[in-house]
This record gives structure tokens, sequence and C-alpha cells, in this order.
């Protein structure tokens, strides 16, 4: 049995997000969020990975203070899949 679509992608500009493809042609990525306080790495590490493991391609993490992104720094230093710091109203925090 054939398949065919009817839905038209919207064209968009391809950008790499660690070694990941993302938009132009590249295959749709599965994303997700953690939920997990960022300040306590251990938990937010072992949801990165059961994400990994359930099949995520990048996750999101929320970094909503200056102590969110120094925890943010040790746990990309423990996983291998792209991470997206998710920060909101203190560009002083993306700048860390």
């Amino acid at each position: 049995m054939q398949h065919t679509s009817f839905i038209q992608r919207r064209p968009s500009r391809q950008i790499r997000v660690g070694s990941l493809l993302v938009g132009g042609d590249a295959p749709i990525s599965v994303q997700s969020m953690t939920n997990t306080e960022t300040c306590d790495v251990a938990a937010t590490v072992r949801q990165i990975q059961a994400l990994e493991k359930a099949g995520a391609d990048l996750v999101r993490v929320s970094v909503p203070s200056m102590e969110a992104a120094e925890a943010f720094g040790k746990i990309r230093q423990q996983t291998q899949l792209p991470l997206i710091a998710d920060i909101h109203f203190d560009h002083k925090i993306a700048l860390r």
C-alpha cells in the first residue's frame, strides 16, 4: 500500500544543533523537554538518558537562574544528546 501525503512542508533554512540537522530537507526531529529541577544534575541527566532511549533527538532544559546555568554546564558534560537551554527573561543567564 502506497501512501501519498498532501501536506507540503514549508521551506525553511537548515541549521545544525550539535550533530543534528534541523529544518530544510532534514528528517523531522523528535524534541522533548525535561521536567526535573535543573539544579538536580543527576536527576536531569537520568531523564535526558531516558528520553534518548525513548528516541528523542534533542532535549530542552529549563535554565531559569544562574545556578541552573552552572548546572546546565555539568549536565552538558554528561550527555551526548544535543541540548537546548530554555532561557526566559534574563540575557545574563544566556551569556553565562
